[in-house]
């Protein structure tokens, strides 16, 4: 990155958290605000994290990179992409100035996350000022050995509820050889066991998707694995442009209409009874959901399956994420008092009981 790009402005964000927690003010953190859409409603001093950004660190041959917060994800990935790796991830930007802390506070994975891992997985540190005005770099510091936990990751989809992500280092992959996107014609449930055979198997598939009616998938690897694979399954050739539209959610599917909701549910658990269209991800493992159902009545489904369902649709309930059992809402509420004991940071953001 283009030096006039790297600024380095973490001490007027700790001179801003410091003044939050002296006058006791919540603050909203914020990027570009692509994912505002996510969780409750925050009132607060807006902290606008894009003043801080740029790359700290970055050797290809180590596989790690280390970014500031405010850093657009769009510049992170071109920088990546120019020394012929990825985040394996993929994190989906939801708009043009996405940025890496939004990222990381979301946890959002793209298609290929049941083969690569989560947002999560790729987490190896970060820097987090937090709710006693500390700025701290996790992994060895004290913090972590009080709390007993490995922060970096517990950071990550906390939705800046925990503490204000300064910095994250990464771990990244070369991006695959060859790659290659086949449509096969069959309904769900058929698409849904052909996959978890496949499973089993050593296919080079690296997405599955299935829109109600083809089942959709992206082959990566060698170009002889690549090759053998899409003679043994068949298929229609696929743009290879349809997993970014899935990932940013800008195929057809999630045009205006009822409600959107998000399942989470065991790969395993075949072809779910759910009222209203669906669209099959992660190879049955996420299921989008458009549906003006009630949302007890959605999230029993979810649950019965051993999953857990999430509303996209903004402001249409007011715990669009998953109510938490009793004993693990206590632990959450624990943990944000142990980090923010102010509870300065995104109050209310994830549960409105922190």
């Amino acid at each position: 990155m283009d030096a006039e790009h790297s600024v380095d402005d973490s001490q007027a964000l700790l001179e801003q958290v410091n003044r939050a927690l002296a006058n006791a003010t919540p603050l909203l953190i914020q990027g570009s605000n692509s994912k505002a859409f996510l969780g409750r409603a925050v009132a607060g001093e807006v902290l606008d994290t894009r003043s801080h950004r740029g790359i700290v660190s970055y050797d290809p041959t180590e596989l790690v990179i280390t970014v500031r917060a405010g850093t657009p994800l769009a510049e992170l990935s071109a920088t990546l992409a120019a020394a012929g790796q990825m985040l394996p991830c993929e994190p989906p930007s939801f708009g043009p100035g996405a940025t890496v802390g939004g990222m990381v506070a979301t946890g959002l994975s793209g298609p290929r996350r049941p083969w690569s891992g989560s947002v999560r997985d790729f987490v190896l540190g970060t820097r987090v000022i937090t709710g006693l005005g500390k700025h701290l770099r996790f992994g060895g510091e004290v913090m972590k050995n009080v709390a007993g936990y490995d922060l970096s990751r517990l950071l990550t989809g906390s939705y800046g509820c925990l503490g204000l992500i300064t910095e994250v280092s990464l771990k990244v992959l070369p991006k695959p050889r060859h790659c290659f996107s086949v449509s096969l014609e069959m309904d769900r449930a058929r698409a849904l066991e052909n996959l978890a055979r496949w499973g089993q198997q050593p296919l080079p598939v690296s997405a599955a998707c299935h829109d109600g009616q083809r089942l959709h998938l992206r082959l990566e690897g060698g170009e002889g694995s690549v090759a053998a694979a899409h003679e043994r399954l068949g298929g229609e050739a696929l743009d290879p442009g349809f997993w970014n539209d899935l990932n940013e959610q800008q195929l057809a599917f999630f045009d205006v209409g009822p409600p959107l909701w998000r399942l989470s549910v065991p790969n395993n658990s075949g072809a779910l009874d759910l009222p209203g269209a669906q669209l099959v991800d992660w190879a049955g493992a996420q299921l989008w959901l458009k549906s003006d159902a009630d949302a007890g009545v959605i999230r029993a489904i979810a649950q019965k399956a051993g999953g857990h369902a999430t509303c996209y649709s903004h402001g249409l309930i007011d715990s669009p994420f998953q109510p938490l059992p009793a004993a693990l809402l206590r632990y959450h509420r624990q943990l944000k008092a142990q980090l923010d004991p102010q509870g300065v940071f995104n109050p209310g953001r994830m549960y409105a009981e922190f």
